[in-house]
């Protein structure tokens, strides 16, 4: 397996060791600064002045616990993914796929070129299919009219690459129609430089068709930036105490086969898969919302709500998984500039472009998935949870310091995770 950058993403024992001691072996893997770790501590990093610039009403600020996904390997290259989230079991499910696949050669990405849409809604048209052609006769001066709005991107090797037009001959409002920008955003998520490109061209459009130009906004549908990542096990990777790998496998084809045909079961599935997406976006300074809105559209692509995954059984009786979904995510721009901890988190896990972003980040909701599709297939997924859930219940209870622990092994070992016996427990001592 080759390696191109000086990160170790195995770290031993990981989930043994204290915060401080955690920090310190994350920092010596990544090669990170003392001021890095000082940012993923979380240590008041963000200054209330700085808070106060970055949105409107602040009164303070909100925290959740970062932590570390281990053990990832993609196309080759070892990460250490930083994971914002309140969720318990997400970073160790996370961390544990990994580390499976990791012997196998990890996961292996690609993605399209990133780019975004913006949209420019055309109303008032007596012909909407003459103003479609007349905007697309016009299209390299439109094309050229918009590169103008951000000379830097086009420079970059980025900026508007063509337009396409849609005709809605029969809405409410009568006929419309709607230009779509088709802009390479590069490193950035997109949304200003799209929106600036749309705003700047309406009246040109109002021109050309004759029409009235209302919305002029980008589309969270990023369907031309996607992402694809792929993992394959041979059976005995899966391997439990009870089950052979290759039942294991088996099991898991016939829960995601649920999701893929069924859109109830494809919610909680595709949720399942934000858990680990979700967490990366929010620690990187990204849109959460943006990215949640893009994946659950496109698995309704088609016209009926579906997996976002695909698990398949190889030939040898192993398994193989594939994800695909739109990722529109950057590294400039928004609070991935503004915020001190998302620009440490993106030293952290050392990406140099947004595409590499985004296609590690997929390969977390691979990975997250897979976890998930492992444990419902074989010991359920409340075993594993609760056991990680049993130290939330121990601090609801009043334990602290070495209790905390104490007395969240005694819950699991009782079988009884809940805060009545974890009061019970504190009480007894």
């Amino acid at each position: 397996m080759t390696q191109d950058n000086h990160i170790c993403s195995r770290i031993e024992n990981m989930r043994g060791l204290d915060p401080a001691q955690r920090l310190e072996a994350v920092g010596q893997a990544a090669g990170l600064s003392p001021e890095d770790l000082n940012i993923l501590a979380g240590r008041d990093v963000l200054d209330m002045a700085r808070a106060d610039g970055m949105i409107e009403n602040v009164v303070g600020k909100f925290e959740l616990p970062l932590g570390v996904a281990t053990n990832f390997v993609v196309n080759g290259k070892e990460y250490l993914v930083p994971m914002a989230v309140e969720e318990p079991s997400v970073v160790a499910a996370a961390s544990y796929m990994a580390k499976i696949a990791r012997g196998f050669g990890g996961f292996k990405t690609n993605a399209t070129a990133p780019l975004m849409r913006a949209q420019v809604q055309v109303l008032g048209l007596g012909d909407p299919h003459a103003a479609r052609q007349r905007i697309l006769s016009n299209r390299d001066s439109l094309i050229a009219a918009a590169n103008k709005k951000d000379t830097l991107l086009v420079e970059l090797g980025g900026g508007c690459q063509d337009i396409e037009v849609h005709v809605f001959d029969d809405t409410p409002v009568g006929p419309m129609v709607v230009a779509h920008l088709i802009v390479d955003v590069r490193d950035a998520m997109g949304a200003n430089t799209v929106n600036t490109m749309a705003e700047a061209l309406a009246p040109e459009v109002e021109q050309i068709t004759g029409g009235t130009v209302r919305l002029r906004i980008l589309s969270n549908l990023a369907d031309k930036r996607i992402v694809r990542a792929r993992v394959e096990l041979p059976p005995e990777a899966l391997d439990t105490k009870d089950l052979n790998g290759a039942d294991v496998a088996r099991g898991m084809v016939e829960a995601c086969t649920l999701a893929i045909i069924d859109p109830y079961r494809a919610a909680t599935h595709n949720k399942g898969i934000m858990n680990g997406i979700d967490p990366v976006v929010l620690a990187t300074g990204n849109d959460w919302r943006a990215i949640e809105a893009g994946a659950h559209a496109y698995a309704a692509r088609d016209g009926r709500y579906t997996s976002l995954t695909r698990w398949e059984l190889t030939a040898d009786g192993g398994l193989a998984g594939s994800i695909e979904l739109p990722l529109a995510l950057g590294l400039v721009g928004g609070a991935t500039k503004t915020h001190p901890s998302a620009q440490a988190a993106l030293r952290l896990m050392d990406v140099t472009s947004a595409v590499e972003l985004a296609e590690v980040t997929a390969a977390v909701g691979l990975a997250q998935n897979m976890a998930a599709l492992r444990a419902l297939s074989t010991e359920g997924i409340q075993k594993g949870h609760m056991a990680l859930h049993a130290r939330n219940i121990a601090i609801l209870a009043g334990a602290t310091g070495a209790d905390v622990d104490r007395i969240a092994r005694a819950l699991v070992a009782s079988g009884d995770v809940s805060a009545a016996n974890a009061q019970k427990l504190l009480t007894d001592d």
